[in-house]
């Protein structure tokens, strides 16, 4: 699944978004606008998906989603500009990002708060590699009403394998735990190569090995993992 959906020409939307809009609504510094300028072209509002444009139910959850495509200056991208454009528009947006002939989709998964139903709760942004423009495009997933449209569009940016019996809320816990995680294997490794005294690294490949295992419990896979002590001699 690569992410880039065909969506219906009846939710074709079409508008172009001044960033003083997002700016108004977002509240942004002077330093958000910076990166507004030097980084964005232009922001389209593409597609509107709502039970009137792709005959879709709604919820409370997700009433509408909205794909944005944004041209960029630069291959990167800021992510505080879609954090300030997910704050300035009410509900769950895909962002399709295009720069050099080259597409990559990215978005957060978006939900009202439960505490206060006029806020939204935004988790880490999930996102695709940045793959070539062509004229093929997937036809979105098959779904019962919006809420399930989304969960799917936002799985189909997710590397990690998905359980069956997993919900929304659960796999994207479990995905920004995998990416802390990730990111505590990356320091300890870091700490182990730095390392020169013996006694030292059989302490710190045993917190690697330790962290390693919990990694590969997050991500469901099996996971050999080597200890620094064993040399790699063959069979």
């Amino acid at each position: 699944m690569t992410a880039l959906f065909d969506y219906p020409k009846g939710a074709a939307f079409g508008r172009v978004v001044p960033k003083n809009k997002i700016y108004e609504h977002a509240g942004a510094s002077t330093a958000l606008k910076d990166l507004f300028i030097t980084q964005v072209d232009q922001i389209v509002w593409k597609f509107k998906l709502a039970p009137e444009t792709i005959n879709l139910a709604a919820n409370r959850s997700v009433s509408e989603i909205q794909v944005f495509s944004i041209s960029l200056r630069k291959a990167e991208l800021d992510l505080d500009v879609l954090r300030a454009i997910d704050r300035a528009i009410p509900f769950p947006l895909i962002f399709e990002l295009s720069w050099s002939g080259r597409s990559k989709v990215v978005a957060a998964f978006k939900r009202p708060s439960e505490a206060d139903s006029t806020k939204w709760v935004l988790s880490e942004y999930f996102e695709t590699v940045w793959m070539d423009d062509g004229p093929l495009r997937q036809p979105l997933p098959i779904a019962l009403n919006l809420a399930s449209l989304y969960e799917q569009i936002l799985t189909s940016l997710m590397p990690a394998q998905v359980a069956s019996d997993e919900g929304i809320q659960a796999r994207v816990a479990r995905m920004e735990a995998i990416r802390a995680k990730t990111r505590e294997v990356e320091r300890i490794t870091l700490r182990l190569n730095r390392e020169k005294q013996f006694n030292k690294r059989v302490a710190i490949n045993a917190e690697l090995r330790a962290a390693r295992l919990q990694l590969a419990e997050l991500k469901q896979e099996k996971l050999a993992v080597a200890d620094d002590r064993q040399s790699a001699a063959s069979e």
